[in-house]
């Protein structure tokens, strides 16, 4: 049994170790090109800020800087246990060009992604690619000992051991034994190293204190106009619906108790008359309950919720949930409205057959994924669902991170703070 536990562990490690390895790569790979694309793309569009052509460009490019740093927050919590909340300062919906560009070039947020990218596509760069090297340079240390040191008839350096007999192959071999036992304890950490060098850059500096405070009064201001506009809403709703509906019952019952004795075949009539609308204004009750709190949700929960709202949506949507308990009431509602939001969108929009929901929780985040597979193209902008969407995690320091190519997938990752 010992034995076995052992053994389980050291794969485990194993695991651990490639998979830190590969996530290195792929991340040192994505790093480089994207880091030296936005930052180009940063300079160049901010230069022509002065002619005019900049002032068109520059939300567009700022957008794509934050994505991607926005990409990296969410990688750097999920591979690193490393967390990195922004505090990009939020824009009026109406925004002409020239307010939308010095509006995010006043932001400090902004500065702080620029300043990473240079970072990123250096430091950044390698530290990210040594978990791969340290795990995949000892391979070649053994390929000399086994014979390629003679593919080089001059010589070759290994390290700092020069390769130029069976004899220095074997030493060659002996220090790719060395990196790999160093491998073995140091590829986790360095991945870790990266995301640490992220949040150094992109983190909030010695004032964030007061941009957290400016943040919170911001979203707080937003969630004070989101929840005057849902009051307006449901007093519409009530007005239009539920209450014309009940006033027309009391008028037919006071009908009815006038027809009762002279014309009881017309009162009768109005009897059903009057059952069928207090049943529709029942249901529109309901629906205006269902609105503000599914029942679903304050009796199951958030996943029960979620496949309740899968199961009503035109597109084939599986929904996967791994949630230890339940989290807080308004949290459950934020992030049910939230993906709902996000399933309306892709419905609408998307053009999918399928869409897969993941519901987990980690590290104290609930972490909520709606991916489908349709044309792709979707952005976080004004005017737009996911824009709403972002506002409304804002008020609970969420954070909400698309990934959507042209020609998709698109996957949304949203995430709000949860005991």
């Amino acid at each position: 049994m010992t034995m076995d536990t052992k053994n389980g562990s050291r794969r485990t490690t194993g695991r651990g170790i490639g998979l830190a390895a590969v996530r290195g790569l792929a991340l040192a790979l994505v790093s480089l090109p994207g880091a030296v694309l936005c930052f180009c793309l940063s300079l160049v569009s901010i230069a022509l800020i002065p002619i005019g052509v900049g002032i068109v460009t520059t939300p567009y490019v700022l957008t794509g800087v934050r994505a991607f740093a926005n990409s990296r927050r969410v990688l750097a919590a999920e591979w690193g246990g490393v967390r990195i909340p922004p505090a990009y300062r939020p824009l009026p919906k109406d925004a002409n060009p020239w307010a939308r560009t010095f509006g995010m070039l006043r932001d400090p947020a902004t500065w702080r992604d620029l300043r990473w990218l240079p970072v990123d596509m250096t430091a950044g760069f390698v530290t990210a690619l040594l978990p791969a090297v340290l795990l995949l340079y000892p391979l070649e240390g053994f390929a000399l000992a086994i014979g390629l040191w003679r593919v080089f008839p001059d010589g070759y350096w290994y390290g700092f051991v020069p390769v130029t007999g069976q004899a220095s192959a074997f030493g060659a071999a002996a220090l790719g034994l060395v990196l790999l036992f160093l491998a073995h304890f140091l590829t986790p950490r360095l991945l870790g190293v990266h995301f640490r060098l992220t949040r150094a850059v992109l983190g909030s500096d010695q004032r964030e204190l007061a941009e957290r405070v400016r943040v919170l009064t911001e979203t707080r201001r937003d969630a004070v106009d989101t929840s005057a506009a849902e009051l307006r809403r449901i007093e519409r709703d009530l007005h239009d619906g539920a209450q014309a509906r009940l006033v027309a019952v009391g008028m037919d019952l006071g009908t009815i108790e006038a027809l009762l004795d002279k014309d009881p075949v017309r009162a009768k009539e109005l009897i059903a008359q009057t059952r069928k609308s207090s049943v529709e204004a029942l249901t529109e009750l309901r629906e205006l309950v269902r609105g503000i709190h599914p029942p679903v949700l304050a009796e199951r929960g958030l996943g029960d919720a979620v496949r309740a709202l899968a199961l009503r949506l035109p597109v084939a949507t599986e929904v996967s949930v791994d949630l230890p308990g339940r989290a807080e009431a308004p949290v459950e509602s934020a992030a049910y409205f939230a993906v709902s939001e996000v399933l309306t969108n892709a419905v609408k929009h998307s053009g999918a057959d399928r869409i897969w929901v993941d519901l987990h929780r980690a590290d104290g985040m609930l972490r909520a994924t709606v991916t489908d597979n349709g044309k792709g193209g979707a952005v976080i902008g004004a005017g737009s669902g996911l824009a709403g969407v972002e506002r409304r995690l804002g008020t609970f320091d969420g954070v909400l991170a698309v990934s959507s190519p042209a020609g998709g997938p698109t996957m949304v990752t949203m995430e709000i703070p949860c005991a």
